[in-house]
């Protein structure tokens, strides 16, 4: 599968949704992209990790990390397809961190992967868990970079493999153009979209 592709499997498994969608943050965009829509699919969600791990297979990734809840999901799945072992932060008191007797061991060499980001902010955490234990970062494999590009994860910015970068505007209420031509508001997430 060519990384062009993943945009059109994505949106293909309505991962990537257009209309008007009030996110999370209050504020509205034309582009919404719920990740469950693809990871439902072990098929396609496979094809995608395969993408992620073809690209970071010759940098000697000894570990797959990614951060609860999809990046659990690529971790199992690219870390099986590397041949690597798999594992995930969560949160604990507000704090990213890794639990359930994960360690990642000096000079570790980690490929973090996560779903979907807009900020960055969960990798910059996972990246700060590796750190402290003085893990190696080989790379950080995304879905869908919804920051174009933007997001700081204090990597490089070639260690960081998007499979689809978009730049996705969001508007305030009042600013809103879908709002102004009068196009029905969906809430975000799954359940409130219509089948």
């Amino acid at each position: 599968m060519m990384k062009k592709d993943a945009e059109s499997l994505l949106r293909e498994t309505k991962a990537i949704l257009e209309g008007h969608f009030l996110l999370t943050s209050g504020l509205h965009s034309p582009l919404y992209v719920e990740k469950f829509n693809v990871l439902q699919h072990p098929e396609y969600t496979e094809k995608l990790c395969e993408m992620i791990a073809d690209h970071f297979r010759n940098q000697g990734v000894q570990t797959v990390i990614g951060p609860a809840t999809g990046g659990i999901i690529l971790s199992q799945v690219t870390a099986r397809l590397l041949g690597t072992r798999s594992i995930f932060t969560e949160r604990e008191n507000g704090k990213m961190t890794l639990r359930r007797g994960f360690r990642v061991e000096p000079g570790e060499k980690v490929l973090i992967v996560e779903d979907i980001v807009t900020t960055g902010g969960s990798i910059r955490e996972v990246v700060d868990v590796v750190n402290e234990a003085k893990g190696e970062i080989a790379g950080i494999g995304l879905f869908v970079d919804r920051s174009g590009g933007k997001a700081d994860y204090g990597v490089p910015a070639d260690k960081v493999f998007p499979l689809v970068r978009l730049t996705v505007p969001a508007y305030r209420p009042e600013e809103c153009p879908l709002c102004k031509k009068g196009v029905p508001i969906m809430e975000r997430g799954s359940h409130h979209l219509k089948k």
